[in-house]
């Protein structure tokens, strides 16, 4: 290959945005790069971000979520009801039926059995059923249906 027509690939490399030109003439190639095959770049280090210090949210007066998905029965003091309490086991968007148009898996008061569905909770398209670890009455709910929970998070007492 011309030693003039490996200047101008050099030429034409340098006045683009290509990293790369790889170019083949019957038994000959010449391949050129802006890096070393193999090597790396470092990116430049991110800027460092400064946040203004937040304002403090006035208090309100709301019923925690344990307050309202159990009428309140919440003792003062403890955040949850007595009882065993069910957690999540992963973080995703927690179902309380199956399909919008189908009935809630259980209630409160109803009765379960150690194995028995409660809920399902979808992460990364794949619907988990979340399966009840004791038996008894189920005396709150504290997912609420289609909104995202975290890992460990409470979603039933179950007495």
């Amino acid at each position: 290959m011309d030693l003039r027509k490996i200047k101008k690939l050099i030429d034409l490399l340098e006045e683009s945005n290509l990293a790369e030109i790889e170019i083949k003439e019957g038994e000959e190639s010449v391949r050129l790069s802006r890096t070393p095959v193999g090597g790396y770049v470092a990116a430049p280090a991110p800027a460092p971000v400064y946040a203004a210090p937040a304002a403090a949210a006035p208090a309100m007066p709301m019923s925690s979520p344990t307050e309202a998905s159990t009428g309140g029965t919440a003792k003062p003091g403890n955040a949850l009801p007595d009882g065993h309490v069910q957690r999540a086991p992963m973080v995703g968007t927690f179902y309380a039926s199956a399909s919008p148009d189908k009935p809630a898996f259980v209630s409160v008061g109803q009765s379960v059995k150690a194995g028995e569905t409660l809920a399902i909770i979808e992460a990364m398209k794949m619907f988990n059923p979340i399966e009840a670890e004791v038996s008894g009455t189920v005396v709150a709910i504290l997912g609420e249906n289609g909104s995202p929970v975290e890992f460990d998070q409470p979603l039933f007492v179950i007495a």
